[in-house]
């Protein structure tokens, strides 16, 4: 299958697209700079220059596929409102050159903030709440267009060796610090998912996956924040201690209410439906093997 992934270059695009090469098909990486073609050519998949504005090239770039994998977004924390629009209309765009072909076209989303305890894939979120949710939805409806669309719902830490998402900022602050920190009595709960495990687990989604399918690409369910932080400590040699709630933003920054939130979700009906049984190591063990607290 010619697959056309964006955000191909990234820490997570990088590994579905090697994954996807491993299993045979063809893959067109986005890239919006030299850097990021250099990365994907050195992937062995072709490149294709452009931009998530340029929506033009998203139409051509899905036009020309037999699948999309959407993972490029703007995590700029200060600009959410802004990056969920520029996401809404490459959705929108790419459904439109996909619309009545039942090609596969997933997107990347998160499970964070979604209710339950734990939170399946049943579960709905609220787009009134996280404008990214909104993504999720249009993306679902796309299937009664006649693309076989779906929405991959990533655990907020998705590990391993190289990854400097929210576990290489707590680690930062960490040793800024010099205390690993966690909020209230660290019983919350932290989901998290190998990156080689989710890479899997996309190519699944875009071989088997049904119109209209949630998937929760979560391999523990939640990892409880204290022991993260216990992890964080040993590996920098650095205390670890209790930030009160009403304290964490002052403590830990943007990413205090985050890191604060109880959040657990399961992933069996993906387990069920798809065959994915993740087997790589968990972020307890990245964490000990020193992949974010190296200096």
């Amino acid at each position: 299958m010619r697959i056309f992934v964006t955000g191909a270059s990234g820490w997570i695009g990088s590994a579905v697209t090697a994954e996807l090469l491993g299993a045979g098909h063809q893959v067109v990486g986005l890239a919006r700079s030299e850097e990021s073609a250099a990365r994907i050519a050195a992937l062995g998949a072709e490149v294709r220059r452009g931009h998530l504005d340029d929506l033009d090239g998203l139409r051509a770039g899905a036009a020309d596929a037999e699948g999309v994998v959407h993972l490029g977004y703007n995590h700029d924390f200060s600009r959410m409102a802004d990056a969920a629009q520029t996401d809404a209309a490459a959705i929108a765009a790419i459904g439109d050159a996909l619309a009545g072909t039942g090609r596969p076209f997933f997107i990347a989303s998160g499970v964070a903030g979604l209710p339950g305890k734990p939170a399946t894939e049943e579960t709905a979120g609220d787009p009134n709440l996280m404008p990214r949710m909104a993504n999720a939805h249009a993306t679902l409806a796309l299937a009664a267009r006649g693309v076989r669309s779906g929405v991959i719902r990533f655990a907020p830490t998705v590990h391993g060796e190289g990854d400097h998402g929210f576990i290489a900022v707590l680690a930062g602050i960490a040793r800024e610090k010099g205390v690993a920190a966690y909020v209230g009595d660290g019983a919350g709960r932290w989901p998290a998912v190998h990156v080689l495990d989710a890479a899997r687990l996309v190519r699944l989604a875009v071989e088997q996956a049904a119109p209209g399918a949630i998937v929760h690409a979560v391999a523990e369910e939640g990892v409880p924040t204290r022991e993260i932080a216990e992890a964080i400590g040993r590996g920098l040699d650095v205390p670890t201690k209790s930030i009160p709630a009403d304290e964490a933003i002052a403590h830990f920054g943007w990413i205090g209410p985050f890191f604060g939130m109880d959040s657990l979700v399961s992933s069996e009906l993906t387990r069920k439906d798809l065959g994915w049984t993740p087997t790589h190591q968990g972020l307890i063990a990245d964490l000990d093997a020193g992949y974010y607290t190296r200096s």
